[in-house]
């Protein structure tokens, strides 16, 4: 296994995440668990999770392999707040009062003294950067968090919660979790640049565009059963399957074949020789699926295989919307049939 410099911690993590999100229910905790052991022994120290995956559910699991295991200190773990994690007025968001009351639960079903990194899991416009940040240093300081970070914030943002944390002495991000893909180069623009500028990780999310990139979605038909889209047709999920790139995903088998590898595996592996790419996350839903993204760890990218990409999608363009939960990125143009 590769390991990579977390931002500028000094923290190695492995070059693949293992994404929790489907545990608790697609994947139930026999399957998590095997899926879990075989990441341990193929070398993977970095787990993501999140206190809204499958309410709370993936974090039990995890927690619960973590113990029975004894592998809580050889694990850099993961979670994250934002989310509505129950019906009351002050169960979501940034503020002070739920970040910490979040990150008590998450240590409790996650049976931990401490989480190595926290998330905010998305950007909250209404509350002041400054009182988010004044929570997750005390959680630091307690020694209940040892590191923060943010998902799909812009890349202001993270400059904004950089330049707060050095003027009052808080804790600084050290790792953005964006979604980046074949399909939505977006980051390239200017998150990527900064990222690299500030010395913050990057783990990106959806590499296979939600298996777009990897044949399980096709052009003109149906959302296949057992699928986020077929779930809910009319759901964020859905709304990420457009024509344009589905036509985009169709042309990457070819190329996989060429250079011997699976389309899952060509879109991952391009993901994770990217410049200022840490550590992208893999969501297997079972361990043989784990195994097939494994081999992408020993594979380079060439220049030659780069442009092929780009000849799909340029740089820094986007033919899906992996931003349409970000509540600030504009579509871009989409229409209804997403041409």
């Amino acid at each position: 296994m590769e390991y990579r410099d977390l931002g500028r911690t000094g923290v190695k993590v492995s070059a693949l995440c293992l994404g929790t999100y489907n545990f608790g229910g697609m994947t139930p905790d026999e399957p998590a668990r095997e899926i879990m052991r075989a990441a341990v022994d193929a070398g993977i120290n970095f787990f993501d999770t999140a206190d809204s995956y499958f309410s709370g559910e993936s974090e039990r699991i995890v927690g619960r392999f973590l113990r029975d295991a004894g592998l809580r200190d050889a694990v850099f773990l993961t979670s994250k707040v934002y989310y509505a994690t129950g019906d009351g007025p002050n169960d979501s968001g940034l503020s002070r009062h739920h970040v910490i009351e979040a990150c008590e639960a998450s240590l409790r079903r996650l049976q931990t003294d401490h989480i190595d990194l926290y998330l905010t899991h998305r950007m909250a416009m209404s509350i002041p950067i400054e009182e988010t940040l004044g929570a997750l240093t005390d959680l630091v300081r307690h020694g209940k968090v040892r590191y923060i970070g943010c998902t799909t914030h812009p890349a202001w943002a993270v400059v904004e919660a950089i330049l707060v944390s050095e003027m009052k002495g808080y804790a600084r991000y050290v790792m953005e979790s964006p979604p980046y893909n074949i399909l939505d180069r977006r980051i390239e623009n200017e998150l990527i640049p900064m990222c690299r500028r500030y010395g913050v990780g990057i783990s990106p999310w959806s590499p296979l565009a939600m298996g777009m990139l990897a044949g399980r979605y096709a052009v003109g038909e149906s959302f296949p059963a057992g699928s986020r889209a077929a779930a809910d047709p009319e759901g964020i999920y859905a709304q990420r399957i457009k024509r344009r790139g589905l036509t985009v995903a169709a042309r990457l088998p070819e190329i996989a074949r060429e250079y011997g590898m699976t389309s899952a595996q060509l879109a991952l592996l391009w993901v994770k020789e990217q410049p200022g790419i840490t550590s992208p996350i893999v969501g297997p839903r079972n361990a043989e699926q784990l195994r097939e993204m494994l081999e992408t760890v020993d594979m380079r990218m060439d220049e030659r295989l780069g442009r092929a990409i780009d000849s799909l999608n340029p740089p820094g363009e986007a033919v899906a919307n992996f931003h349409n939960t970000s509540g600030w990125m504009k579509p871009g143009g989409w229409d209804a049939d997403g041409r």
